[in-house]
């Protein structure tokens, strides 16, 4: 049976969750709060408290340099992680940009490729969805539907942008249309090959195989429908015994299929409060204590030690499955170290014939 390794106990209900792609954050939010924990340890680095409504999503970039957040209260935040990381404990970050032109609540978030210079899509239930650029915060696309929008995304290649919306239909929006226009009009009845028809309630989330071929996507009539992009047609449905909240397409980790493949390095507990005050017994230190190399008290491991060997854990199938055994890690090591020598043996005629060019007594 899969047993739950950590109970985390949140200050209130969390509506949104998201995981950093280095593995190295979570973010979650709770009420009009965003609250930020280090993986490694447990630590809650950070709350954020510049929404003034319940949040609904969250996101991260490709690179996990950036986050963005969605609430009830129509705006779309856009936060630098390391600004927040280094913020003073007394002081609460500001947001890189701040995305105020929905006029009802945000429902879902879409991050592309590209780190800082990506670009997001927003949904809401103003009936539009829009397109943003991460590094300047302008505003470059906004499409106009019959109905409110709950779910987003993007394929891998940003050609197209698919919004599901409330009447459980989904659009697929093309973003290298022309001509270019920064405000449309999306006309289900003249574009009635972009929209795809089967689910009875609303489209809850969507997701695109990395081939750009695939759409998954959850509604609370409580199926998963899969669909080819191409044909627009229902290729499988997955019947569920509730409303569906999330789904998505992931790439098949290495150790996936392999039965002894187990998560063997449970979690540190969450902490409920900033700067570890909970577990320090100073109660007047609002210092960051940092321990490298060994540490020989009777506290065990050291943090540096224990984020070692949690990774080197994590990675080790997947370096198995890139290197390959080590009977073939040993003969291209040696076949390295030849290579090396013959460079060696190279190097040094050359050194030698130029030497003696240089050093030849004029005649």
């Amino acid at each position: 049976q899969d047993q739950l390794q950590q109970k985390i106990v949140c200050p209130g209900p969390v509506t949104c969750l998201t995981a950093s792609p280095n593995g190295l954050y979570i973010l979650a939010g709770v009420a009009e709060s965003i609250y930020l924990w280090e993986v490694s340890n447990g630590n809650l680095l950070a709350i954020l408290n510049r929404h003034y409504q319940d949040l609904t999503c969250l996101c991260f970039t490709d690179d996990s340099s950036h986050f963005l957040s969605g609430a009830k209260d129509c705006l779309a935040l856009v936060w630098n992680l390391y600004s927040v990381l280094q913020a003073e404990p007394s002081q609460i970050p500001d947001p890189r940009h701040v995305w105020s032109r929905h006029s009802l609540p945000i429902t879902d978030l879409c991050c592309g490729f590209g780190g800082p210079l990506a670009r997001a899509a927003t949904a809401s239930l103003d009936q539009t969805a829009k397109l943003w650029e991460i590094s300047s915060g302008e505003l470059l696309l906004s499409v106009l539907f019959d109905v409110g929008i709950m779910a987003v995304t993007l394929d891998l290649s940003e050609y197209h942008m698919f919004c599901g919306g409330m009447d459980g239909s989904i659009f697929q929006v093309d973003l290298c249309a022309w001509p270019v226009q920064r405000d449309r009009t999306f006309q289900t009845e003249r574009e009635n090959g972009k929209v795809f028809k089967g689910h009875r309630n609303q489209v809850t989330c969507l997701s695109v195989s990395t081939d750009g071929s695939l759409l998954l996507s959850g509604s609370h009539d409580e199926t998963v429908r899969l669909w080819d992009i191409q044909s627009k047609q229902c290729l499988k449905t997955m019947n569920h015994k509730g409303p569906v909240t999330n789904a998505f397409i992931v790439l098949a980790p290495a150790n996936m299929f392999n039965p002894d493949g187990k998560p063997s390095v449970p979690l540190p507990k969450f902490s409920k409060h900033l700067h570890g005050t909970e577990s320090n017994d100073e109660q007047g230190s609002e210092g960051v204590t940092l321990r490298l190399g060994l540490h020989q008290q009777e506290s065990g491991e050291s943090y540096l030690e224990k984020a070692e060997k949690m990774y080197s854990q994590m990675y080790s199938t997947r370096e198995k499955n890139l290197v390959g055994d080590q009977e073939h890690l040993t003969i291209q090591v040696s076949e390295l170290e030849e290579e090396v020598s013959t460079l060696r043996k190279i190097n040094k005629n050359l050194f030698d014939f130029s030497a003696r060019i240089i050093t030849k007594p004029a005649k």
